[in-house]
C-alpha cells in the first residue's frame, strides 16, 4: 500500500485588514498545523500590496494613470501630478519612517518642508483650534512629542497618497475597508461576479502578481484564505482568482470571520469557480478533514468527501454542505490544543506604524506592534442580544489554565522580540485575567497589554490595581447605549452608574479606556439618544473614558433580536435571498426615530470630546437639527463615583 502524502500549505492574509501588525486568523493556523506536523508557511498580502504600490516604482505606475485620467483632474490629483518629483524622492524615507527604520528623518519630516502636503493635511490642521502664531498641534505633542509629530504628518501624507489611488486607479481603494460594500450581506453574488469580471485595476494586477510569487516561492498544495471583514473579501476572490487560472491543480479553501456569519445558507454555484471548498466556524477541525481528503492511499482518499466537516463543496453543479465527520470529531479542536501562534515569515520589521488619532488610547489599534492573542475562546457572557450569540466563535466558550495562557505569552515574546500583546477576545473573562496577572507576577515577567472586556463590578478598583501591574495599558468594553432601559433590553448585565465607578477604577490605576458606544437600537427615542450622549460627556469630564466610537445599531439574522424582532418591538424587512451571503437585515421601528439624522452630531461631539473639546458645551449644540433638552442630571456620573445610587 502507497503511504498518503503530506500537503504544504501556504495560509494568506488578503487585504486590507491593518498595517501595524499582522491579522492573527493564519498566525494561529500556521502555528497549529506546525504543531500537527505539516509543512506550513503564510503570508501578508496586504502588507505587500501597500509596501508595493507605495514605492517609487508603484507611484510611477500610478502617475501613468493619472496621466490617462480623462475629463478635468482634482485638486488631489493637480496636486499628486505637480508634487510628483517630490512624492517619488519621499515615498521611501517615509514609508522606512514609519517602519521604524529610519528615526533620524522625524527632524526633516516636522520641518514642514520635506514631505508635500496635500488636501489631507489642510483638512487635518483645520480640525484644530489655536490662536494666532500658535502650533494648532503643541496641546497634542507639546515640545517634545517630536517623533510622534513626525509620524501623524507621514500618516496624513499617506492618506493623501491613498486618496490619489482612489480617485485615479481604484475607487474601491482603502486602507483597511477595501471594497467592502461587495460583501455587506449582499444576498447575491452578481455584483462581486461584475467586478471580478471587469478589466484590472492596478491594484489587481499588483495584488495578483504578489499572490503568484508566493504561491511560486512556498509551492503549496493547499491554500488557505482568511476573510476576516467584508474590506478583505473582494480581494480574496481576486487572489484565489489568479490561483486558479494559472494553477489549477491548488485546492483553494475559504473560511474566517465574514464567511462564519454571512455564508451559513450558502448555494451559490459560481463562489467555488474560485474557491474549493468554504468552511464554517473555527478552522482547525474542518481543515484537518480535508487534508485527510485530499490525502491519498491507492487512488482513493483517506477520507471521502461525505466525512467533511462544516465544509461546502460544489457536486454536480449544485452546491452542498457537508458536516458528516466520525463520532469522535464531534467536538472542536479544544482551545489548550491549538497550540500557539506563530509569526514566523511574516516581515514583523516592516509593519508601519500609523498615527491617525492624535488620542492615547484611540491610537493603539494603528500605533504599535502587537502581538494578538486571545485569553479564552469565545464569550463567557453570550447574552448580549445585538450580539451573534447564536454562532460558534462567541457561544461556545473555552478556557485554558493561566499557566498554559502564560506559557504562550513567553513562547510569542521569545519568537517575536515584542513584549506588547493585544487580546482580541469579545471579552476576556475577569477571573482569567486576574489568575493571568497572578502568573505574570510569580514569573516576573514585564510585558505590556490591552484588550476587551465588559464593564462588570468584578473589576474593583484593587483588581485595577493588580491588572496594571501586571502590564495592563488600556482595556475597551462596550456601553453601547448610555441607558439603564436599553441596557437592560440589551441584557448587557451593567448599568450606567456602574460602569462609571468600573472606568474610573480602571482609570484611576493608570489604565486608558475606551467605550463601544451605539445608536439606533430598537425602541431608542431622540430622547434616549440626547440622554445618552450627555451621560458620554460626563463620563469624558469625569476622567472614566478616554476614547469611544458610535457605530449605528445593525440587526443581524443571528442575534436575539433578529431571532425574535418582536420582542423588541420591532418588525423585519428582510431582503430576498439570492443564495450568497445574509446576516444585516433591516427593520421597522415604530418609534419613528430617524437615527441617520443624528450620526454625524454623535461622532461630532465625540471626536472633540476625545481631545477634551467642549466637555462643558450643551449636548444639544452637536446637532444640526433640534432635539430635546437632556433630561440626565448633570451631576449624575459625579454622584455616582461618589455613592451608590439607587437605579431608576
Amino acid at each position: 500500500m502507497s503511504v498518503a502524502p503530506r500537503p504544504r500549505l501556504l495560509s494568506l492574509i488578503p487585504p486590507m485588514t491593518q498595517l501595524n501588525v499582522p491579522y492573527p486568523s493564519t498566525a494561529y493556523l500556521t502555528g497549529f498545523l506546525r504543531s500537527r506536523g505539516f509543512a506550513a508557511s503564510q503570508c501578508d498580502l496586504a502588507l505587500q500590496l501597500v509596501l508595493d504600490l507605495f514605492s517609487p516604482a508603484g507611484l510611477d505606475a500610478v502617475k501613468s494613470t493619472v496621466d490617462a485620467h480623462k475629463g478635468k483632474k482634482s485638486r488631489t490629483l493637480r496636486h499628486f501630478v505637480n508634487e510628483f518629483p517630490r512624492y517619488r524622492a519621499t515615498v521611501g524615507p517615509a514609508i522606512a519612517f514609519l517602519q521604524g527604520r529610519d528615526p533620524s528623518l522625524a527632524q526633516r519630516i516636522v520641518g514642514r518642508a520635506f514631505l508635500p502636503e496635500g488636501p489631507r493635511f489642510a483638512q487635518a490642521f483645520a480640525n484644530y483650534f489655536a490662536e494666532d502664531g500658535e502650533d494648532p498641534l503643541g496641546w497634542a505633542f507639546g515640545a517634545l512629542g517630536l517623533h510622534d509629530r513626525a509620524r501623524h504628518f507621514a500618516t496624513l501624507y499617506l492618506n493623501d497618497l491613498a486618496d490619489v489611488l482612489r480617485e485615479a486607479v481604484d475607487p474601491r481603494f482603502e486602507f483597511v475597508r477595501y471594497a467592502e460594500s461587495l460583501a455587506l450581506s449582499e444576498p447575491s453574488f452578481e455584483p462581486l461576479a461584475q467586478a471580478l469580471a471587469a478589466p484590472h485595476t492596478l491594484v489587481d494586477s499588483t495584488l495578483e502578481k504578489l499572490a503568484l510569487a508566493a504561491v511560486d516561492r512556498e509551492n503549496p498544495d493547499l491554500v488557505l484564505l482568511s476573510t476576516p471583514f467584508p474590506g478583505s473579501v473582494y480581494a480574496a476572490f481576486r487572489i484565489a482568482q489568479a490561483i486558479k487560472a494559472k494553477y489549477p491543480q491548488i485546492v483553494t479553501i475559504l473560511g474566517g470571520g465574514w464567511v462564519n456569519t454571512e455564508l451559513r445558507e450558502l448555494t451559490e454555484p459560481r463562489v467555488f469557480d474560485y474557491f474549493d471548498y468554504v468552511t464554517l466556524d473555527d478552522g482547525e477541525r474542518p481543515l484537518l478533514a480535508l487534508i485527510e481528503h485530499w490525502q491519498q492511499v491507492d487512488g482513493k482518499p483517506l477520507r471521502p468527501r461525505l466525512n467533511l466537516v462544516r465544509t461546502y463543496a460544489r457536486v454536480d453543479g449544485q452546491v452542498r454542505y457537508f458536516n458528516h465527520g466520525r463520532p469522535d470529531e464531534a467536538a472542536d479542536v479544544a482551545f489548550a490544543e491549538v497550540g500557539t501562534p506563530t509569526w514566523d515569515g511574516l516581515p514583523l520589521e516592516r509593519y508601519l506604524s500609523l498615527l491617525d488619532m492624535l488620542n492615547p488610547m484611540h491610537r493603539l489599534w494603528s500605533d504599535g506592534r502587537w502581538n494578538k492573542l486571545t485569553v479564552a475562546h469565545g464569550c463567557y457572557w453570550k447574552k448580549c442580544s445585538f450580539c451573534d450569540v447564536n454562532l460558534d466563535y462567541i457561544g461556545r466558550y473555552d478556557g485554558i489554565a493561566a499557566g498554559q495562557l502564560v506559557d504562550r505569552i513567553e513562547t510569542v515574546i521569545a519568537e517575536t522580540g515584542q513584549s506588547g500583546f493585544h487580546f482580541v477576545d469579545e471579552a476576556a473573562p475577569p477571573k482569567a485575567l486576574k489568575a493571568m496577572a497572578e502568573e505574570i507576577a510569580r514569573r516576573n515577567l514585564a510585558i505590556s497589554w490591552w484588550g476587551n472586556i465588559r464593564f462588570e463590578k468584578s473589576f474593583t478598583p484593587e483588581v485595577c490595581l493588580q491588572l496594571a501591574d501586571s502590564g495592563c495599558i488600556a482595556v475597551s468594553g462596550g456601553l453601547e447605549v448610555a441607558s439603564d432601559r436599553l441596557l437592560k433590553l440589551m441584557q448587557k448585565g451593567v448599568s450606567v452608574d456602574q460602569v462609571a465607578r468600573v472606568t474610573r477604577a480602571f482609570t484611576d490605576a493608570g489604565i486608558l479606556v475606551h467605550a463601544y458606544l451605539m445608536y439606533g437600537f430598537p425602541t431608542q427615542t431622540l430622547q434616549d439618544t440626547v440622554d445618552a450622549l450627555e451621560y458620554v460627556r460626563q463620563l469624558f469630564a469625569a476622567g472614566c473614558i478616554q476614547s469611544g466610537y458610535f457605530h449605528r445599531f445593525s440587526c443581524t439574522v443571528h442575534s436575539p433580536v433578529g431571532k425574535a424582532p418582536a420582542d423588541y418591538g420591532i418588525r423585519l424587512q428582510p431582503k430576498p435571498f439570492a443564495g450568497f451571503a445574509k446576516n444585516d437585515v433591516a427593520f421597522y421601528d415604530p418609534t419613528g426615530t430617524d437615527h441617520a439624522t443624528l450620526g454625524q452630531g454623535l461622532n461630532k461631539a465625540l471626536y472633540n470630546y476625545m481631545h477634551g473639546i467642549g466637555l462643558d458645551e450643551d449636548v444639544r449644540a452637536w446637532f444640526d437639527l433640534r432635539v430635546p433638552r437632556p433630561t440626565v442630571k448633570r451631576n449624575f456620573i459625579e454622584r455616582a463615583l461618589s455613592e451608590n445610587i439607587p437605579r431608576k
